[in-house]
């Protein structure tokens, strides 16, 4: 009888990307989780701006999708924190309230949408797709 020739396991597939979501909402913020979820990707939720600057996953993250209006540190601030920290980082911005100014400031600084809410599931998935096919190598 012939040897079977070794088996080697298959390489375990890729995670998902990895998407941080900022929010002060806590509504908000559960049902882009679970959207977000729908879509395949992994998720992280951040009740405050000011969490993410500490949080030790940061290099991982593919996405963040973040309020512009918080408390303590807005969606802004935090894009301009971490444009030192992770130049780069792809940021989807959602919101209620913003004015052209903060529109303008979030799209200079690199942010790839300002979308308002509510913001249609579909649109929202394009944003993330996008995102996660810019990243494939």
């Amino acid at each position: 009888m012939a040897a079977l020739p070794a088996m080697r396991p298959l390489p375990a597939p890729d995670p998902a990307p990895l998407v941080a979501i900022v929010d002060d909402d806590d509504s908000h913020r559960d049902s882009v989780r679970m959207l977000v979820r729908s879509f395949g990707f992994r998720t992280e939720v951040f009740p405050r701006a000011k969490d993410v600057l500490l949080w030790e996953r940061i290099n991982e993250a593919a996405c963040l999708i973040v309020d512009v209006r918080m408390p303590e540190m807005s969606g802004l601030e935090l894009q301009r924190h971490l444009m030192r920290i992770r130049p780069g980082l792809p940021i989807i911005f959602l919101t209620a309230h913003a004015d052209e100014g903060e529109e303008r400031q979030a799209m200079q600084a690199g942010a790839v949408a300002l979308l308002r809410k509510p913001v249609a599931d579909q649109v929202l998935m394009g944003m993330l797709l996008r995102v996660a096919r810019a990243q494939s190598p």
